[in-house]
């Protein structure tokens, strides 16, 4: 599997690492909480096949800027800094593509600076932390699994572990989000491999995601949006996306009937299919 182009970009908000893979139009692709690498990611792989995906490493992870206040890791100041590699690479507009909190990101994105994407992907999120009192998500504390997620999240935060312990640990935690989690092998390459961004999910856990809700500003987002969720999600049930297609004007909402976290790895051909047709 081929590598991921590494450039340090410099913007007037700081330097922020940057991976590239692909030719075509520019999709813009990060996550709020993990730390890329040369080896990319699986969600951004889809994306690098046809077009020009470039991965973001946030403020604080990799070889990214760091921060003096704390609520420079704020999702707000997060667009902002998104906003600044744009321009630095010099596009009027690009796509933005985002799963999980990545698609919190774009959703925000989108509604603060409306004129810098053309078309929005978001896949198993939603736009207010209302998403861990569902009584189907992972997250909640009376969901059976809500504690071997909390254990495993504790552990991957940590500094520490052998990169092989880490990789065991990330692996677990995954399954927990899959439909048919035998299949985990199949989905994940052992040749991607990244972290988590112990500060930056700290962050988010303690301020954003107690006050993070963009409901009642979703009618205020004009970026064409494609929305994707499987069926089964347990990180952000499905109830989420609805919501989100519910309250944006012109939206495109898939059900993957197959899938519970991961609809890109888990019902990938379909997936592609319906990325190549939002994009055309």
């Amino acid at each position: 599997m081929s590598t991921w182009k590494t450039q340090l970009i410099q913007t007037d908000r700081g330097t922020f690492e940057i991976f590239t893979k692909g030719d075509g139009i520019p999709v813009c692709i990060t996550h709020l909480y993990s730390e890329f690498n040369e080896t990319g990611d699986h969600f951004a792989n889809i994306f690098s096949t046809r077009y020009q995906a470039i991965l973001v490493n946030l403020r604080g992870t990799g070889r990214s800027t760091g921060y003096k206040n704390i609520d420079e890791l704020s999702m707000f100041e997060t667009v902002k800094d998104l906003e600044a590699v744009k321009e630095a690479l010099g596009f009027k507009k690009w796509a933005f593509a985002g799963h999980s909190t990545g698609g919190m990101l774009g959703l925000l994105y989108g509604l603060e600076f409306p004129d810098s994407i053309d078309r929005l992907i978001v896949v198993g999120s939603a736009a207010s932390g209302d998403y861990a009192s569902k009584k189907r998500s992972i997250y909640n504390s009376e969901h059976p699994k809500f504690n071997k997620m909390q254990e495993l999240i504790s552990r991957l935060k940590s500094n520490c572990l052998h990169p092989d312990e880490r990789k065991l640990l990330s692996r677990e935690r995954t399954k927990l989000s899959l439909n048919e989690p035998e299949k985990y092998e199949s989905y994940f390459s052992a040749d991607i491999f990244k972290k988590m961004a112990a500060s930056r999910l700290d962050y988010f856990g303690e301020y954003d995601f107690p006050n993070f809700d963009l409901r009642d500003k979703l009618k205020d987002i004009k970026v064409p949006t494609l929305i994707i969720c499987g069926e089964h999600d347990v990180q952000c049930p499905i109830e989420c996306s609805e919501e989100i297609d519910e309250g944006l004007k012109g939206s495109t909402f898939l059900r993957f009937q197959y899938s519970n976290h991961y609809p890109f790895l888990e019902e990938q051909e379909r997936f592609q299919l319906a990325v190549r047709a939002f994009l055309a």
